[in-house]
């Protein structure tokens, strides 16, 4: 037997890892199916017929595509609220809060443009609006984890609950259309500043906005100096010390860079959907957008493809409701199942036999 020469272990040690990073969240959504598919026969449906479904309400026609990449383009943008400061070592959950803080710094602001300025104006102030929102909503958590060392899984999970509660208190008192007798409600975003659709389509620009920060998040963090310093400080953080990383301002900067993520999300969903800021802005996107980092691997580009799956797979419950006789909450059972196969999968990397490095060939 020879040694492999270090140029052959470190090839071998590269694919060993690229493919294991496939490999296991692969066989996390695989199980995690299985899993579904027994909770699905218990209920009395037939598995084989509710992934059939699935498959139909989610990628069966262009309608079904077009549900998929509309709930698909908030994803990808709370998802980055997690990968990002996961380059950290951080574990971020205010996705949530940072979502809606970012759809309420984009109503007020969009609100108080006056009639004067140009629409694209308008919408661009709503965008800075909602990025300094939740990126400012993020960056608390990061504060308090680098300065006071606060849990900031924690810590931005608690943030969630005060979001929620700030925007409930504001839609039902100060904020409050008296002429909107549905559900208490802010007053309706000025229609010129109602983000537009893709020709063709029913698709609205947001779908833009996550696919061009996915890119630029991946980008950042692989191909710059900055995103080198993130992911050292996320590897030994003594190390960076040591180093002389300042790693007070980088904690505060990707913290700021993910909530401002998330906070755009909230800008996309009131200019795009909802028009307005109500209960409904609570949509669990955040929440969902926590499952697609992980299973991306809080990898930016990945995220892109894991979102639009699990975009598919909210686009599917009504279906399941309908055909199979199955409650429309059937898919956040299916989240829970995915997110617990990919938690537990994290625990085998580098474990495998298969996977493992060989000092001899």
């Amino acid at each position: 037997m020879t040694i492999a020469s270090p140029s052959v272990a470190a090839h071998s040690r590269r694919w060993r890892r690229s493919f294991e990073a496939v490999f296991l969240p692969v066989a996390a959504l695989l199980v995690a199916l299985l899993i579904f598919g027994v909770f699905c026969a218990l209920a009395g449906a037939n598995p084989l017929a509710v992934y059939g479904s699935i498959y139909k309400a989610a990628f069966g026609s262009w309608s079904a595509w077009q549900n998929t990449l509309i709930r698909a383009s908030p994803l990808m943008l709370t998802a980055l609220c997690t990968a990002l400061p996961a380059r950290l070592g951080l574990v971020i959950i205010g996705n949530e809060g940072a979502l809606v803080i970012g759809g309420l710094c984009a109503i007020v602001a969009g609100l108080g443009i006056g009639p004067g300025l140009p629409p694209l104006v308008g919408q661009i102030a709503m965008a800075i609006a909602a990025l300094i929102g939740g990126g400012v909503w993020i960056m608390l958590a990061g504060a308090l984890r680098h300065y006071r060392g606060v849990n900031e899984t924690i810590s931005s999970l608690l943030l969630n609950y005060i979001a929620i509660a700030i925007i409930n208190h504001l839609v039902e008192g100060p904020m409050r259309d008296a002429e909107f007798v549905t559900k208490p409600s802010s007053a309706q975003l000025n229609e010129a500043l109602w983000l537009g659709l893709l020709p063709g389509s029913r698709i609205h620009y947001g779908l833009i906005y996550g696919l061009i920060a996915c890119i630029i998040a991946y980008v950042l963090i692989q191909r710059t100096t900055f995103g080198f310093a993130a992911r050292t400080v996320g590897g030994n953080i003594r190390a960076a010390r040591v180093a002389g990383l300042p790693v007070g301002k980088l904690t505060l900067a990707v913290c700021f860079l993910g909530g401002s993520c998330a906070g755009l999300a909230g800008m996309v969903e009131v200019a795009a959907v909802q028009k307005r800021i109500n209960e409904s802005l609570v949509s669990n996107y955040g929440y969902a957008g926590i499952l697609v980092a992980f299973v991306a691997r809080h990898n930016p580009l990945a995220t892109i493809l894991v979102a639009i799956l699990l975009g598919g797979i909210l686009a599917s419950g009504g279906i399941l409701q309908r055909a199979h006789n199955l409650p429309d909450a059937t898919v956040l059972v299916f989240q829970g199942i995915v997110f617990l196969c990919v938690l537990f999968s994290d625990s085998l990397y580098s474990r495998l036999p298969w996977f493992q490095e060989k000092a001899v060939t």
